[in-house]
């Protein structure tokens, strides 16, 4: 199956720049539309632009290693209609019809791609709907569509799953009109529709808009699993709104490092001012989420990454838990609690680390009563925080021993009990 992405446009609100290849969140519109669908089983596409922005293209094609052909639209001022009908001689089949400067998230593709015809949006929640595309549909097939529309029940997503028969309908319009749009084709057609509902899409138009939309895939990158309370309610709202501001400047692995670098000052200030440490070691926390929120806005997620942060994390907890028991701990009884509240705690982290190596799985995926435990990084140290600021600092290490071993134990008893037939 292969995908037409239309780039013809000359991008004018933007500057005259190749709309498809202006990055967003570290990366360009055209890239995350072609590597969601090589996702989805796309191997081939046919990049439809004009003759000023194809040396663009191919340029970006060949550094990026798509298998993709660039066919070049003479008269990209007859329409984007016009764009499809000169891809006619290079699809057959079944194809994806794509424009270059929408983005989508990802259930948007796992969703539309098993649809049919137009694929539109009853429940459109971040476009403006004034400037939207709206369509009028009848018994699931398109009878109206228009900016203009009084009358309307969905909006048009600018993708669409056609066949090659459409072309007939091009090569009829294109005989009669001098300019073509879509929704000429569409409207012609009476396509049919397939509804993908108040997901994450939008195209980017604008200076406004490409910020909006930097906004939007940062807040839809944060981890759908294995988050505690704290981060749900607190450190991912701080979180996003750093990565907002450093996707387009900062690699996942810089922010790692740096985010190590920062928890190991707030470790070393627990012989200065351990309230102080406390409050660095919970901002240390909230950086924690901001490399996986890039890597995943930025689409450079890799296997490496995930290790080389779990790694360093164990690092900084140790760190700064050693410090605090060094400074406020001196009777050997003592020191037993906090050894044990130490290797706990590293134990909680290593649990579902292990069960991932063990199993190839998530254990927050596999084990959904996982996330309903308390006990996770976040929540840990936020806790840490408040009882360094209080300063019940035997109370904590106490806390610490008996909560994060219970939590390794039901950890052990629910992959037991739900796993049982590996055993």
């Amino acid at each position: 199956m292969k995908a037409v992405i239309l780039a013809a446009g000359y991008g004018t609100r933007m500057g005259e720049k190749p709309k498809g290849l202006i990055k967003v969140a570290g990366r360009e519109l055209i890239y995350r539309t072609i590597r969601n669908l090589i996702k989805l089983g796309i191997t081939e596409f046919i990049i439809v632009t004009n003759e000023k922005y194809r040396e663009f293209y191919e340029r970006f094609v060949k550094e990026n290693k798509i298998n993709a052909k660039i066919i070049v639209n003479q008269n990209p001022e007859r329409g984007n209609g016009f764009s499809l009908h000169v891809a006619k001689d290079y699809v057959s089949g079944r194809f994806v019809l794509v424009m270059s400067d929408h983005v989508y998230e990802e259930k948007f593709y796992e969703l539309a791609i098993n649809g049919e015809g137009l694929i539109a949006d009853r429940n459109p929640k971040y476009v403006d709907v004034e400037e939207a595309t709206k369509v009028k549909i009848e018994g699931m097939r398109v009878v109206e569509i228009g900016k203009k529309l009084k009358e309307w029940n969905a909006v048009d997503t600018g993708f669409f799953i056609l066949d090659d028969s459409i072309f007939e309908i091009t090569t009829r319009l294109v005989q009669e009109k001098e300019v073509v749009e879509l929704r000429d084709v569409v409207k012609e057609a009476k396509l049919k529709v397939t509804f993908v509902d108040g997901l994450f899409w939008m195209d980017v138009d604008t200076p406004e808009e490409l910020k909006k939309a930097k906004k939007l895939i940062v807040a839809h990158s944060v981890k759908g699993v294995g988050d505690g309370f704290i981060s749900r309610y607190l450190n991912r709202k701080v979180s996003t709104w750093i990565s907002s501001h450093l996707v387009d400047h900062v690699t996942p692995n810089q922010m790692t490092l740096i985010t190590f670098t920062f928890g190991i000052i707030s470790a070393l200030v627990n012989f200065v001012n351990i309230p102080l440490a406390g409050i660095l070691y919970q901002i240390s926390s909230i950086l924690d989420g901001v490399d996986g929120e890039i890597a995943r806005a930025r689409m450079q997620t890799s296997k490496f990454g995930g290790y080389f942060d779990s790694i360093l994390d164990r690092y900084v907890d140790l760190s700064f838990l050693l410090t605090l028991a060094y400074v406020s701990l001196a009777d050997p009884l003592w020191w037993s609690v906090a050894t044990l509240a130490i290797f706990s705690s590293a134990m909680v982290s290593y649990s579902t680390e292990r069960f991932r190596g063990a199993y190839c799985a998530d254990a927050y995926k596999v084990i959904p009563a996982l996330r309903k435990i308390p006990g996770k990084r976040d929540e840990r140290i936020f806790t840490i925080m408040i009882f360094t600021l209080l300063g019940w600092i035997k109370a904590l290490f106490i806390l610490l021993a008996i909560w994060s071993t219970l939590r390794v134990i039901i950890t052990i008893y629910l992959v037991r009990t739900t796993l049982f037939h590996e055993s």
